[in-house]
């Protein structure tokens, strides 16, 4: 395994730094509230970064997912790259993606994803041809999701149903219904309800395990930046705060707490790293995405909570640029599926399998 960047990977994931570092400020991140940034997700779009993610693959947009979760940046970058774009390229049709595949680039359109499945939605065929397709891919969706991420920014949505067939749904399309939802984090997410609503199939049976996989991958890639950014900010702040008349680094609890919240964040890292390799390399990942997804949403918990203690009485400041760290870190715990059931799905899958 080699996870050394290509230089195309290392360009894009710099200049995704610059963008990220100089727009999302946190005097812009509190006029944002819940909404998206939408001057960033211009400039990001502007500088061809989401269309980058095709050539670059799954570690390319790891890579660029840490810089979004470093800064927090409230945008649908890692959505709309996970659920749209490697979505359609890796399992549309040509028509799909010839239709789908530049305004994903562009920005001008976003797919939030409603995975993964709960059950509910419930997927009726004969619903007709929807877009240019042939009615045999066209079909009509009943159900709700009571929550996805950056629904409120979508222009279409991803859908899992209960037989885990993937479909894609038009936000203003008739019986779709989209509600605000608040999170712990302040994504700009909602809760989508649907009335048999057009919808148009996605790839086949394989489609949704390895959609799901890259999106457990990429949210991974997320964590380790807002785990980063955490640790960041505590090692300025305790380097510079002083007690006693000595810095608050050089105690000894605080230099160990610090040194485990960076292992942590470096196994966030390298094993969505080994994740996104094995994928781009054709290799089975699955597994490699649980691990990934376990080690983001147990250690990540760790980690988010260990910057804003480390901040002392600080950390507790709910208008702290550190206490934003702690609101991604828990919410995408709880986005990952939390430590418990994602180890359990492991374990199940490892039996499954067996050695490999």
């Amino acid at each position: 395994m080699d996870f050394t960047p290509s230089e195309e990977q290392a360009a894009a994931q710099g200049l995704a730094a610059r963008i990220f570092g100089d727009l999302s400020t946190h005097d812009r991140l509190v006029a944002a509230g819940s909404a998206t940034d939408a001057e960033l997700w211009k400039e990001l779009c502007a500088a061809g970064l989401p269309g980058a993610v095709e050539e670059t693959g799954l570690l390319g947009l790891v890579l660029l997912a840490e810089e979004q979760g470093r800064t927090t940046a409230q945008v649908p970058f890692v959505a709309s790259c996970v659920y749209g774009l490697l979505a359609v390229a890796g399992h549309g049709t040509d028509e799909q993606r010839g239709r789908l595949l530049p305004p994903l680039r562009d920005g001008t359109a976003v797919v939030a994803g409603a995975l993964p499945a709960r059950g509910t939605v419930r997927a009726e065929p004969g619903g007709g041809p929807v877009g240019a397709l042939p009615p045999a891919a066209g079909g009509r969706l009943s159900g709700g999701v009571p929550l996805v991420p950056w629904l409120r920014d979508a222009t279409h949505v991803l859908v899992a149903d209960a037989e885990r067939s993937l479909w894609i749904v038009r936000i203003t399309d008739p019986g779709v219904v989209t509600e605000p939802v608040e999170t712990t984090a302040p994504w700009s997410a909602g809760r989508l309800v649907l009335d048999a609503a057009p919808a148009e199939r996605l790839g086949g049976p394989e489609a949704y395990e390895e959609v799901l996989a890259t999106a457990r991958t990429a949210f991974a890639g997320v964590q380790a930046g807002v785990c980063a950014g955490s640790l960041a900010r505590a090692v300025a702040h305790t380097a510079t705060r002083e007690q006693f008349g000595r810095p608050l680094s050089t105690n000894q609890a605080v230099l160990l707490r610090a040194a485990d919240a960076y292992m942590d964040t470096e196994a966030i890292r390298v094993t969505a790293y080994e994740a996104a390799w094995r994928r781009d390399e054709g290799l089975s990942h699955g597994a490699q995405a649980l691990n990934a997804a376990w080690w983001a949403s147990e250690a990540g918990r760790r980690v988010v909570h260990a910057g804003q203690h480390l901040h002392g009485g600080t950390g507790a400041d709910l208008d702290h640029p550190v206490h934003r760290h702690f609101l991604w870190g828990r919410q995408l715990d709880a986005h990952l599926g939390g430590s418990g059931t994602v180890l359990q799905e492991l374990g199940e899958l490892l039996v499954k399998e067996g050695p490999e």
